[in-house]
């Protein structure tokens, strides 16, 4: 049996809630969840990785079980989520370690790696996109909201953190909806309905755009430090769109990316095949 530990942490006076696994002296993974998830989302792939490495999925500022503190102490930028997460990485120790990025984790982990590439040993991205081609129309709504924000544009926002928006990210383009657990999407749209969540997500909508801005320093990052890379697609995704995967082969030629018949959360269908591919391509990396 996997033992998992739960713990919380000081970080700059926010509490950072996160899972750990595996033994330390094994290749770290920094798991990174994306919107509108937490560390829970890894519930299935770290008891299957934890024998072969030291897994640490931590809860983003705002998310799961980490301090949601009230907007007039904490600016939810993309910008202070990453540097959070920076400085959690120091507090507990890692010094070395690939990232796992899914959706919110993917501009939060490619800040980490431009900040201190000599940190990062891979990167598995998960439908966590740097391109500007891997954004579908759905993002339509909330580049209205970056090219205007208007509070009827940021009204217009709030359909997204509906209890059903959750439900369809979780089942949209699964080809047997009987595969996703309930559990997921439950969690998710409990940790929405706290207080000062609404106006925490809404304000990190409105901010993704100065991800899309960083693209460019994302790509250079790749092309001059060529990371160890695979990707997990789910190739059905109704906001990232495969040729954000493809993508990254302009940038780092060899690249491993693998599509998989699922959507958004492709966790939540395809755990044992990205768990295999991150096996195949990661162990024993240092």
């Amino acid at each position: 049996m996997t033992k998992v530990h739960y713990r919380k942490v000081d970080v700059g006076g926010l509490g950072v809630y996160y899972r750990e696994a595996g033994d330390r002296k094994k290749p770290t993974l920094l798991l990174l969840h994306g919107f509108p998830s937490s560390g829970h989302m890894f519930r299935d792939l770290i008891p299957a990785l934890a024998a072969d490495f030291h897994l640490v999925a931590p809860d983003l500022p705002g998310f799961g079980q980490t301090d949601l503190p009230p907007r007039s102490e904490f600016s939810y930028s993309f910008d202070n989520v990453a540097k959070v997460i920076d400085r959690f990485t120091e507090v507990i120790g890692l010094a070395r370690y690939a990232i796992y990025v899914f959706d919110y984790g993917a501009p939060t982990g490619f800040r980490l790696a431009t900040w201190h590439p000599d940190r990062i040993t891979g990167i598995i991205s998960q439908n966590g996109n740097a391109y500007e081609e891997g954004l579908s129309e759905g993002w339509n709504p909330i580049r209205a909201y970056w090219n205007d924000p208007s509070a009827a544009n940021r009204d217009a926002l709030r359909s997204f953190l509906q209890p059903e928006a959750t439900i369809w990210q979780y089942t949209h383009g699964v080809t047997d909806p009987t595969l996703v657990s309930p559990d997921g999407h439950s969690l998710d749209n409990y940790y929405l309905t706290r207080d000062g969540a609404t106006e925490a997500q809404l304000d990190l909508f409105g901010d993704y755009k100065s991800n899309v801005a960083l693209y460019p320093e994302f790509q250079a990052y790749f092309r001059s430090h060529q990371p160890k890379f695979l990707a997990v697609w789910g190739k059905h995704d109704p906001f990232f769109l495969p040729p954000g995967a493809e993508a990254f082969r302009r940038d780092i030629p060899n690249a491993d990316i693998r599509f998989f018949d699922t959507g958004h959360f492709a966790l939540e269908t395809h755990c044992e095949e990205i768990a295999a591919a991150i096996k195949e391509v990661f162990s024993g990396v240092e």
